[in-house]
């Protein structure tokens, strides 16, 4: 979450990371960070969530920052963190930057005057947790409603089809990604990307390892590149039963792919990097390929939406070849 002070020409831009806990995602935001210093930008690193006392010294000692912001630009509107800052802002103008999957859902939602809740979680009834931040999810949301005395934009390089009245969309076409990086080196080979549907309950953990090995011996596949929330007992029985090698990216993907090297072909399943990926590596000769998640190896608690949500991330994307679904053993 950032805010700006002045007028766009004079702008002091603050980034303020609210860290998380999970150490791959500090990784990359260690890293990302940097880049953001490079660019010229303040960088405020928060331990927001380093022990029960650190909300407070995170609200408290960003409430004046955010008070006094023209602009709020804000990475992930369904944080519960994020929500909780918007009641004290007074920003006119209001951005929402995500290039995940969620976006989709998040703009879907407010067009729809539906609370805000991650398209993996709906279906299933509100836990104690989410009664009780009720208040500040709708107070939130109202935020993130456009009025005369506000201005919401979402920037994002995902598809937005129902787009609520008076929220502008502008899109990503990562311009900057590739003038700051590459062109990658083009290796012959494919490369895979991981996702983290195992860890969220959606898919199931052995449909998902035979997928992954049917899809790396049908194309060739030499490297897979986890997800940030993939567990490490996984990725280790990855490695162990497809020979696949592993890769932790210390940098977003879209990164990663344009400073090189990378496959010819890169392999996904149903995310985000299948819209992201055509436009960060436009004009490569890169091919990206995606593979549609077969309704067998869904959870029986996945979300009741979850088939018809990856159909859909699949369905929208630009510039990929379609796989047909894998037949597994």
């Amino acid at each position: 979450m950032a805010g700006a002070t002045a007028a766009p020409a004079d702008a002091e831009l603050t980034v303020v990371v609210l860290a998380p806990t999970d150490p791959m995602t500090r990784g990359q935001l260690r890293r990302m960070a940097d880049l953001a210093r490079d660019e010229g930008y303040r960088v405020r690193w928060e331990e927001a969530r380093g022990g029960p006392t650190a909300p407070f010294a995170t609200i408290g000692g960003l409430s004046g920052l955010l008070r006094r912001a023209d602009r709020v630009v804000m990475g992930d509107p369904f944080s519960r963190y994020v929500q909780l800052l918007l009641t004290i802002t007074r920003a006119r103008d209001l951005v929402v930057v995500d290039d995940g999957t969620a976006t989709m859902e998040f703009v879907a939602q407010l067009a729809r005057g539906e609370r805000l809740v991650r398209w993996h979680r709906k279906g299933g009834r509100p836990g104690p947790r989410d009664l009780l931040f009720a208040p500040v999810s709708s107070s939130a949301r109202r935020r993130l409603t456009p009025s005369a005395r506000r201005r919401v934009e979402v920037f994002s390089s995902m598809p937005v089809h129902e787009t609520p009245d008076g929220v502008t969309v502008t899109a990503n076409d990562f311009s900057w990604t590739r003038a700051r990086f590459g062109p990658p080196r083009i290796t012959k080979g494919a490369d895979m990307v991981g996702t983290s549907l195992v860890e969220t309950g959606v898919v199931d953990g052995d449909s998902y390892l035979e997928a992954v090995r049917t899809l790396a011996k049908a194309h060739g596949t030499t490297r897979y590149f986890a997800h940030r929330r993939e567990s490490t007992e996984k990725l280790h029985r990855l490695a162990k039963e497809t020979g696949l090698e592993i890769v932790r990216p210390d940098l977003p993907l879209e990164l990663i792919a344009r400073r090189g090297p990378i496959g010819r072909t890169i392999l996904s399943f149903p995310s985000t990097v299948v819209h992201t990926l055509p436009l960060a590596l436009a004009g490569t000769g890169v091919r990206v390929a995606v593979c549609d998640i077969d309704p067998t190896w869904l959870t029986e608690n996945a979300s009741p939406r979850a088939q018809g949500f990856l159909s859909g991330v699949t369905g929208t994307a630009r510039d990929v070849h379609r796989l047909t679904s894998v037949s597994l053993a």
